[in-house]
This record gives C-alpha cells, structure tokens and sequence, in this order.
C-alpha cells in the first residue's frame, strides 16, 4: 500500500508531538517533531546568549552553519531525541526557559529557511509524519493529510503545567497560562511563516478528549485517507 505524508499543526500543547508519534508507531511512518528542531536552535541560542539576557540575532543568523541536528533512536524508549552538536539535549529544550523564548527564535526568517529546508529533505519519501507550525501550509502543502489541532488555553496551560511539575520544574500555573498565550499570539502573528490552519486540513478540537479517543478517531480517519490514495 502506497504511503502519504501527514501534516499536523496546531498551537502549543495540543498534544501534537503524543498523537503523531503513536499515529507514526501505528502505521509504519516516520516521526519528525519539528518543534524539538526549533527548541534546540533556540537552546543554542540561549547557551551562546543570542537570546535571553541579552539579544544578539544577527550573530546567531552567522552561526546557522555551525548548528548540526539530528533524531537519533533511543531504543529503550522506543522513540528518537534530539541531538544538537552531537550532544543529546532531548530534556534541556523542554523546559520552561527554552518555551519562553522558542516562539520569538521561530520568527527569525533565516532559522525557518535552514529548518524548512531540512524538513522537506526527510519528508521526500513520503511515509511520514511531521508535527508543527507550518508543515500544511509551507513544509508540506500538497500532504495528502492535514490536521490542525487546537485546544482552550487553559486546557492546555494545564496540560503544560502538569508535564513540567512531573519533570521537577519550579512553575506556577499562572505563568505557563501566560507563556501558552503568549507563544499563540507570536506563533500566529509573525511575518513569516505564521500559524495558521490550511484550507485543505480537519480541525481537531481535543479539549475534551482522553488520548486514545483522539488516536482512534485521526486513526480511523488516516485509514480512510490511506485508502483514498491508493
């Protein structure tokens, strides 16, 4: 059977990157969390203090060419982290630091060029799963799927909050509610590239679903699709 490439997109803790590694797990596919590439641009640009204290873009924008990511499979996990540099960096760029300043490193047009780039590289065999921002509407405009995913704020700000209390983070619900706002106004706003539901793609609101209710129905829906296609 013939496969076809999924793009999910969608604000922030939609729960994007948990629905599309289980739907890639289910149907063979490969997996790319294309906001774990971001996160690590962004822990780069934290680590050199491009960002945060003080901001220095231009001098990230020249160190573009020194950044090197690649998806390396944990097999114990049974799933792939992120490396930058060849350092495994999978729990550093979940935290909360690198959430407060991933949104504004994702504006920057040069970042997007080099990290779109590569995305559609791995994306040409189709077979894919890839879970983001743009992936409908810039990575992936003729996928043969698309979802946009969204939630309330809150459902989400929780969401957030409770994964970042399970990892040991010192967080207040108030302040990732304001980071989960914050990111939607950034992430919807900016010039290039912004978040935006294609015209083509479902819109799955799961604010009052349980995981295996949204697998079954964006699985049960995917087959459908397969099936189309072929």
């Amino acid at each position: 059977m013939g496969k076809i490439t999924i793009a999910i997109d969608g604000y922030s803790s939609t729960g994007k990157s948990t629905l599309a590694k289980r739907l890639a797990s289910a149907l063979n596919y490969v997996y790319v969390d294309t906001g774990a590439m971001y996160r690590a641009v962004t822990l780069f640009a934290l680590n050199n203090e491009y960002v945060g204290v003080k901001e220095d873009i231009p001098s990230l924008v020249a160190q573009l060419s020194n950044i090197k990511l690649k998806f390396m499979p944990n097999e114990t996990l049974g799933l792939s982290e992120m490396y930058l540099n060849g350092q495994n960096v999978e729990k550093q760029i979940r935290t909360m630091k690198v959430s407060e300043h991933v949104s504004k490193v994702a504006t920057i047009e040069e970042v997007r060029r080099m990290l779109v780039a590569m995305q559609q590289q791995m994306g040409e065999e189709k077979g894919i799963v890839m879970d983001g921002r743009d992936i409908g509407t810039v990575v992936f405009p003729n996928a043969e799927l698309k979802i946009f995913m969204t939630a309330s704020p809150e459902t989400r700000a929780t969401r957030r909050y409770k994964e970042l209390l399970e990892r040991g983070e010192d967080v207040t619900f108030d302040e990732v509610l304001k980071n989960v706002q914050k990111r939607d106004r950034i992430d919807s706003t900016r010039d290039v590239s912004p978040l935006k539901k294609a015209e083509d793609a479902i819109e799955f609101d799961n604010s009052d679903m349980g995981l295996d209710e949204q697998f079954e129905r964006i699985h049960n829906y995917t087959l459908r699709v397969i099936n189309q296609n072929n």
